[in-house]
């Protein structure tokens, strides 16, 4: 098993490029790199701009790699879908002409990735984590988003090679076990990989070590978080967006929190993953000032148990 850490702009509050509060993204390249990431996602489309003499100066200052660039975004509505085209282009016409990350030959598909999210409803941002609350799509709204993931995934690999994985996520369509099933049936694994994070299958319902195991077969890539117990059983009592909810410290420090890393590391090597794992803690970016210290304890926690 070989496995290599990567880091996100989440770590530092960035999920919204929109947000006045974000810390300039070469701090966070810097920072990443001051923590001992080779390797980190472009974040949120918009954040580091798409300037590719620019991006590579500060990758290369700080000996970084680009693991991923992500589609953070409204899957669902058909006006929807020429915007996200635009994005594919864009995202995957930059990371394609970054330096390449490490390769594993054991690897299916190797990154650059382009992590798909379906993002941006308020009615199931609000039942993010309750399962028994959250509103579904309709046959038809589901159908559509399965056709617009289809498109941008073959966009992605047809015209750039670049792999999609698809990220359920806390507060979008995708999110529970039910709407993860039946992605499943709908995306075949020729068109579309899995991008399974630990932290979301938590705060949703799940085990992550289960869903890590039972979906081995179709698993490109992960993403690990931890989540503070006290924090989430207070904000799943609370009418509060996802987002706010990290604010308030839902997610935690690798380590720190109910994620049991030491038997994921152990399940990790039954199933012989290869290749990355992204580590994120999202946060308010207004307390990006702890974010070095946050994902240095985490790298450094689960080097202590082996990764």
């Amino acid at each position: 098993m070989s496995i290599h850490i990567a880091g996100a702009p989440c770590c530092w509050g960035v999920d919204n490029p929109k947000n006045p509060y974000l810390p300039p993204w070469e701090r966070v390249l810097r920072e990443a790199s001051q923590a001992g990431y080779k390797g980190i996602e472009l974040g949120p489309y918009g954040y580091i701009p798409l300037d590719i003499e620019q991006v590579q100066s500060e990758l290369s200052k700080n000996d970084l790699t680009i693991i991923a660039g992500t589609i953070f975004d409204d899957l669902v509505t058909e006006s929807h879908l020429n915007h996200l085209l635009r994005q594919v282009d864009d995202i995957c016409s930059l990371i394609t002409k970054l330096p390449s990350s490490f390769h594993e030959d054991s690897q299916h598909f190797t990154p650059p990735y382009l992590v798909l999210i379906d993002w941006g409803h308020d009615e199931r941002d609000y039942k993010a984590g309750h399962p028994d609350q959250a509103i579904r799509l309709s046959e038809t709204d589901w159908s559509r988003m399965m056709s617009h993931i289809r498109i941008l995934a073959e966009r992605a690999w047809k015209q750039y090679g670049v792999r999609a994985v698809i990220h359920p996520h806390a507060g979008g369509y995708i999110e529970f076990e039910d709407e993860i099933q039946q992605l499943l049936k709908d995306i075949p694994y020729e068109v579309a990989g899995l991008c399974l994070d630990t932290g979301h299958l938590y705060y949703s319902k799940m085990d992550p070590e289960q869903w890590l195991r039972d979906c081995a077969d179709r698993l490109d890539y992960i993403h690990f978080k931890d989540i503070d117990l006290e924090v989430y059983q207070q904000v799943m009592g609370e009418h509060i967006r996802f987002f706010d909810a990290c604010a308030r410290g839902v997610m935690c420090p690798i380590g720190q929190g109910i994620i049991n890393y030491d038997s994921i590391h152990k399940l990790l090597k039954e199933i012989n993953y290869h290749g990355y794992i992204t580590i994120e803690q999202e946060r308010d970016p207004r307390n990006s000032d702890t974010s070095l210290r946050d994902v240095s304890q985490s790298i450094a926690y689960l080097k202590s148990i082996g990764y």
